[in-house]
């Protein structure tokens, strides 16, 4: 039987030990969204760091296991690039990046401002997924993979570590997901030490991929390109470790459409006046699908990032649509 992916005692190793740039982000009870949730809605906001995202707790973690020099490999649409980048210059390890040709410019640019030598691919992020697993065997690199290392579901499970430490009563919370690192590390830890609170996943309804093998165990599902604005969330290929994991401690997963991403985003600028892509307002979005079953609740949802496609701002920043 294959090892499990988080070991919830290495995720209370990373809360002690990942760069201290990334833990302890802004956590808080944002009361100024319950009548438009019909929740009491907290939220984990993961964008207040040097690469504006949740993946440099994972990355950090990650590269801490690596022998100084190691090179590190992966594919990314841009967020786990940037951490592997910031967590490669941090420890003296070499990162590559493979991503789609229609990445983020943003992401892009933030990913060679921060060393990776990144090598850009025709096709979607799977296709880009595939050449980084062969080219890092071909030249004996480390290959890191969301959804199958251990230590990215683990860095990433620390803030569910920091939600339990401050917020002892939470029923419900919300987490994104791609290739799944960031719901088996929260649900992990949500399911040994508040076993109670119900773990929900956020996908995308243009990247059913892994919602349905999440729902049938058919792990050899995949869909046709993926359709959604959210990069963050577009994998058409599952993650089999991912799957397996958030199979035995995910509660439920749900999935929203574009027009749902963007309401969560400008609600959450109008309310709060943070900005999130649309990834990063996935939780939100979940929580506003599952509002009518949910009255009352303790809900905590994951802003996971703010690294905005230019082009979405006008859009995210308008008025919610009646």
């Amino acid at each position: 039987m294959p090892e499990p992916l988080v070991d919830v005692g290495q995720i209370e190793k990373a809360a002690a030990c990942v760069n201290p740039v990334f833990r302890d982000t802004p956590q808080f009870r944002a009361d100024q969204l319950d009548d438009a949730l019909g929740m009491r809605a907290l939220l984990k906001v993961e964008t207040v760091n040097p690469i504006r995202c949740f993946k440099g707790r994972g990355t950090d973690f990650l590269a801490q296991t690596r022998t100084r020099g190691a090179v590190l490999a992966c594919a990314s649409a841009g967020n786990l690039g940037q951490g592997l980048a910031y967590a490669g210059r941090e420890h003296g390890l070499p990162t590559i990046v493979f991503a789609a040709s229609s990445v983020n410019p943003k992401k892009l640019a933030a990913m060679w401002r921060l060393g990776a030598q990144v090598h850009l691919v025709q096709g979607d992020f799977d296709s880009a997924r595939q050449l980084a697993a062969e080219t890092a065997e071909r030249h004996g690199w480390t290959l890191v993979e969301d959804g199958s290392d251990p230590p990215l579901a683990e860095g990433a499970g620390t803030i569910a570590v920091e939600l339990t430490r401050f917020h002892p009563v939470i029923d419900i919370v919300f987490v994104p997901v791609g290739n799944g690192s960031l719901a088996c590390g929260v649900a992990a830890w949500f399911k040994a030490v508040a076993p109670s609170t119900r773990v929900v996943a956020v996908g995308a309804t243009g990247a059913p991929a892994t919602e349905r093998a999440w729902r049938t165990g058919d792990i050899a599902s995949s869909t046709a390109p993926t359709t959604t604005i959210a990069e963050g969330l577009a994998a058409r290929v599952p993650a089999p470790r991912a799957v397996e994991a958030m199979r035995a401690t995910v509660d439920d997963f749900v999935l929203v459409d574009d027009h749902r991403l963007l309401d969560a985003m400008r609600l959450l600028k109008r309310t709060t006046g943070l900005i999130a892509e649309p990834s990063g307002a996935a939780a939100l979005a979940g929580a506003l699908t599952m509002r009518s079953q949910l009255a009352g609740a303790h809900a905590a949802m994951v802003i996971t990032g703010a690294n905005v496609d230019q082009g979405l701002l006008p859009p995210a920043v308008a008025a919610e649509r009646s």
